[in-house]
Order: C-alpha cells, then structure tokens, then sequence
C-alpha cells in the first residue's frame, strides 16, 4: 500500500509505502510513485500515526461483555434499579444471565443468596468491576459444580471453580471491528492466568484473522495482589522465579499497599528492563523515586478519572486524592509511562483514555489532580508505544511495523480533538483493517 500526503505529527507531509513494514518514507509530497497493482490511500494532509496499542485489555472479557448487561454506575446506581434489570433480563444462548461493571455502591457486598431472591432459577453470573470478583447464584453455581458454596462470591487467582465461569463463545470479530475502528493495531492481553491453550486459541483466531489487532500477553508472568493476602517473601520469590527464566513480571496495584509490597519485593529479587506495572492507580510521594530506580514501566489507565472519579471523590480520603491515577509526575520522575484502557473494566476508547489524561475531569466535570495532565501530544505518544517497552514511542520510519492509523484531520486539529470519529483507515502489516465508508 502507499500512502499519499499523510501529514506527520511533525508537521511534515510524506508519503508512505507499507507492507508488513514500512519501507519508504518520502519528502516532499510526490516523492514516491505508485507501482503497478499497488493500493493507493490518500490521505489528503490528514495525520499519520503509528498504530495504537492498547497496552492492558482483556480479550476474551470484552468479548463477552459484548453481549452482557451492565450492572453498575452509571447505568445502574440502587438497589431497585438492580433488582429491575436482573429480573427481566433475558438469558443469553446459553442459557446464562451474565452481567458486568457491579460495585457495592448499588446494594452493597452481593452473595447467592441476593441473587436467589432475585432469579432463582436461571444461572446469574455478575461480575465485579475489578474484574476480580464474581458473583453466582445457586443455579449457576449448580451449574460450575460448586452447589455447596457458602456465598457464590468466587475471587481471580482460586482455584477449584470451573472455566465455564470465565470462558465462554465469544464474538472475537465484533470486538476486533471495534477496536480497529479506533486506531488501535495491537492490543497487550493482561489476564492473569491464561494457560497455554487458551493463549494459543486467541493467537489462532489472530492468524486466521478473526482477530485482527496483533496480540501479545502478560500472562504467566502476570499478578494479581490482594489486598487481604501481601505476602512480601512470596511476591519476591516469585519474581526472582519468573526473571531466572528470563521472563519480566508485570504486577496488579491498585492501593499504595500493594504499590509499596511490589517496589519491596522488586528490590529483593531485582529487576529486570521489562517489568511492569499494571494500574498504579495509588501512587503516594515517597514511591515516586523507586519506581525511576527500579526502572520499572507503569502502565495506567486516567480513563478512569473520567468514568469513575466522582465515585472517588466520594469514597477517597481527600488527603489521599492526589495519588489518584498520577501521569505527569510519574513522567517528571523518569518513570516510564504508558496508557491503556482496561477493557472491558474500562470504556475502550484510547482517545477517550486520553482526553481524561489531558483533562482529567470527572463525570461531573469537577477536576481531579490538575497537576497530573499532560499535554495532547504527550497523552497521543503513551498508546505508540512498543508492545514489549510500553514506555518507549514508535515512530513512522524505514523498518517499523507496517501498521498505521490514519486520520481525516492535520495534525492541530488531531490534538486539540483527540476524537476517534476523526480515524478514517486502519492498516495492519500494510493492509486495511479498517476503513471508514
């Protein structure tokens, strides 16, 4: 494929020949000349980024969130409103109810025996919006082989409960369309615990192009701590475990707790150039400087800011409201940054993601941490980044991957914007992915 006039965010006009590569990049416009057969996408001045890449998302979720029923704020805030939808929710083919995004802020801590009162006979699967807790009732948990369950409240990371309640058919090219519509070219699976099969079922439904965004995972180099279980000499043995095989750790911390257990343990077992971060959704002061020593990417989503900040606002100690979702003093602590989504946990759009990192106000558009915005350009640059080194931006040059997004506007517009109505093409390994009729 070349691509003609395609404004950088430079400034510069180029054009750009790709295939699985990029293999030309020319000034000034006209520079290069189509070949016989090649596709040719005019890109009109409009601006040319590498690909997007969704550095934290969760495929197979996604997926089923597709076709799930949302359980939680904004669209469902009490009690009632709880009971309403469950009731005259209609099973799926599967016979299953499943639902997502709950939080205690609408009936409090659910258990079976809330949601026998509700549906006692079709199997209830709700599924926290942590993604780490899941909810049945006793027809589901009938249904997983687990009917003497005290409380059907299932936790990420215990074992003994069936995948059926994590896995199920999934609609992998409506998720895939969905993606590609918003720039992104590859996405960074983060789900704890993927075994081999299933890693190797989603990387098939990537070649045969069911999938198309390139894929990549955390997992089995991916964990999740508790809050309840921070066990400092396990977490470090299993880092120095995990890079004695070679392989980086990226850890989940979403309190300063778990943040400071994890920097500990790194600094025990060392570190190694590609450990993670995943969230550092509490950041306090004094970790800012470990985190530049240890060398360790964070990986964060200020989406939420924008989807959940008021509910911060409120459950958050206000002395503890400026370690909330931090960018920009990570960044002038030489921490690599990157941005990502937490799909389905978060609203999938990387534009959206960074606007809150521009704007960071919360749905009622009160501004949290105004110190923490960043620039557009700087909040763009934090989903180019390498998928193995988050934190270190791709550009459009001879011998990148040939994967590119495309937008209708120049690049002052893109950035004063950064509204993915304005992708018009998405090319992977120099095809089109997506296409904006």
């Amino acid at each position: 494929m070349l691509i003609k006039q395609a404004a950088l965010l430079d400034g510069r006009i180029v054009d750009i020949r790709v295939d699985e590569l990029v293999r030309e990049v020319g000034a000034p416009p006209g520079d290069l000349a189509a070949r016989h057969g090649e596709g040719v996408l005019y890109a009109n001045g409009g601006t040319v980024l590498p690909g997007l890449h969704d550095h934290h998302v969760h495929v197979r979720s996604a997926a089923a969130a597709l076709d799930s029923f949302l359980v939680g704020p904004p669209g469902v805030r009490t009690d009632t409103e709880l009971r309403r939808l469950l009731s005259n929710a209609p099973p799926g083919p599967d016979g299953w109810i499943r639902a997502i995004g709950y939080h205690e802020s609408v009936a409090g801590e659910l258990d079976r025996s809330f949601l026998d009162a509700v549906v006692p006979t079709v199997p209830v699967r709700i599924q926290h919006r942590s993604g780490a807790l899941w909810i049945l009732n006793s027809a589901a948990l009938g249904r997983v082989g687990l009917a003497e369950h005290p409380d059907g409240r299932l936790r990420s990371g215990e074992r003994g409960w069936s995948d059926a309640v994590l896995r199920r058919e999934s609609d992998l090219a409506e998720l895939s369309r969905r993606i590609t519509a918003y720039g992104v070219t590859g996405v960074t699976d983060a789900t704890p615990d993927l075994d081999p099969a299933e890693m190797e079922s989603l990387s098939s439904a990537q070649r045969r192009g069911e999938f198309r965004p390139r894929l990549g995972f955390l997992s089995p180099g991916k964990r999740i701590l508790r809050e309840d279980r921070l066990d400092l000499d396990d977490l470090a043995r299993w880092i120095g475990e995990r890079h004695a095989a070679g392989g980086p750790v990226a850890v989940h911390c979403v309190t300063a707790a778990q943040l400071v257990v994890a920097i500990a343990a790194l600094r025990a077992a060392g570190s190694h150039p590609l450990d993670r971060i995943e969230h550092a959704a509490m950041v306090p002061d004094d970790t800012l400087a470990d985190l530049a020593d240890l060398g360790v990417t964070v990986v964060t989503q200020p989406n939420f800011v924008a989807e959940r900040g008021d509910q911060y606002l409120a459950d958050v100690p206000v002395a503890e409201h400026g370690q909330l979702w931090r960018v920009a003093s990570l960044l002038e602590a030489r921490v690599p940054v990157a941005l990502s989504t937490d799909l389905p946990f978060g609203h999938g759009d990387p534009w959206t993601a960074m606007r809150a990192a521009v704007y960071r106000t919360t749905p009622s558009g009160v501004v949290l941490n105004a110190g923490e915005r960043v620039s557009a350009r700087r909040a763009v640059t934090m989903f180019l980044g390498r998928p193995e080194r988050p934190g270190r931006s791709r550009s459009i040059e001879t011998g990148q991957p040939g994967d590119l997004c495309v937008l209708s506007e120049p690049p002052a517009t893109v950035l004063a914007e950064l509204d993915a109505g304005m992708v018009a093409a998405t090319v992977i390994g120099g095809e089109l992915a997506y296409f904006a009729m």
